[in-house]
């Protein structure tokens, strides 16, 4: 059958679009944002929209419904009930989450909760399903180096977690600038550090950079160019940095990357030697759907998640529990 395309301002009314006319049996196959009918759609309005259809069969046995609602002396047609994991798993996929990854959720709920399973239940079952690629409680180390290509948020995300732990009245971070190459990038690091009050050094050299960390008897956080370890300077900070105890070195990529432009990003970053992931700007994602599943792919545990551009409300640990919120549309508010 062809599947039928129903359109509304949120998942939820589409997709009770879709029952409406298929019955609860639908299948969804897929949601995305399209422009807004009429004027709303050349103001740059954008709207949702579900595609679904019936199995076979059901479209038949839903016109018999709605032909002995209109004769009530007939006898009542007899009908299949829906299998109530069919149901759950368009539900899931509905709100963004592939086949695959729905139908490990559903498993992960007990059978006799899932005919009326709530919105916990089911991001605490996704949590269990994304437990491989969270960090649990080992987000950061004493140091801590941030790499990725330009403009993905790894100065913001350093200004964040050194403005957290002053606001918890947790040890300062030394922040330190390996950036030789982006001015502007150190100028604002430069103010970061003056405003929450942590110890800032600028290293232009592998040497000074080397030096800046093993002096420091502070954690350390290491902000680095949007340059891959082939360019031969970028290279060699690379190198040095590698070469240091307990190293946490964090690719940070944005919440919208697609699986194929991450595996371009993290092949091209692999000779620093990345070991996980920070999940930056979740607010300009559309869904982080596909990211996970690269990172589930791979085997790559998120260390952070940044929520938003707020310093330094908006970035949380990259637990379990966070991870399903950002997938199901749940994202949480963050207080200082």
């Amino acid at each position: 059958m062809t599947p039928q395309r129903f359109r509304s301002s949120s998942v939820r009314d589409a997709l009770a679009q879709a029952r409406e006319a298929l019955g609860p049996s639908a299948l969804v196959l897929g949601t995305r944002l399209v422009p807004s009918s009429g004027w709303r759609g050349w103001l740059g309005g954008r709207e949702v929209e579900v595609s679904a259809f019936a199995p076979s069969g059901v479209s038949e046995n839903r016109r018999s419904r709605d032909a002995e609602s209109a004769h009530p002396a007939h006898a009542p047609a007899t009908t299949s009930r829906v299998p109530v994991t069919d149901s759950l798993v368009a539900r899931l996929m509905a709100t963004g989450l592939d086949r695959e990854l729905a139908e490990s959720v559903v498993e992960a709920i007990p059978q006799g909760r899932r005919r009326d399973v709530s919105q916990g239940q089911i991001r605490e079952a996704l949590a269990t399903c994304l437990a491989p690629i969270a960090t649990r409680g080992t987000a950061l180390g004493d140091v801590n180096v941030f790499i990725g290509p330009p403009g993905v948020g790894k100065t913001t995300t350093i200004a964040k977690i050194a403005a957290q732990a002053r606001a918890r009245g947790e040890r300062r971070y030394r922040l330190v600038a390996a950036d030789g190459y982006r001015v502007g990038a150190v100028e604002q690091l430069r103010l970061y550090a003056d405003i929450i009050g942590s110890p800032f050094v600028v290293a232009r050299t592998p040497d000074e950079v080397t030096g800046a960390v093993t002096s420091s008897r502070l954690p350390v956080l290491v902000d680095t160019p949007g340059l891959s370890p082939a360019n031969e300077e970028a290279g060699a900070f690379f190198a040095a940095l590698s070469t240091l105890p307990a190293v946490h070195t964090h690719l940070v990529v944005p919440g919208g990357t697609t699986p194929r432009d991450f595996d371009r990003i993290w092949d091209r970053f692999a000779l620093a030697g990345a070991d996980r992931v920070v999940i930056s700007k979740v607010d300009e994602a559309e869904t982080v759907m596909p990211l996970v599943r690269a990172l589930h792919e791979r085997d790559v545990p998120v260390s952070l998640i940044g929520l938003g551009q707020r310093v330094p409300e908006d970035l949380v640990e990259g637990e379990a529990e966070m991870i399903a919120a950002c997938l199901l549309g749940q994202v949480p508010v963050v207080h200082a």
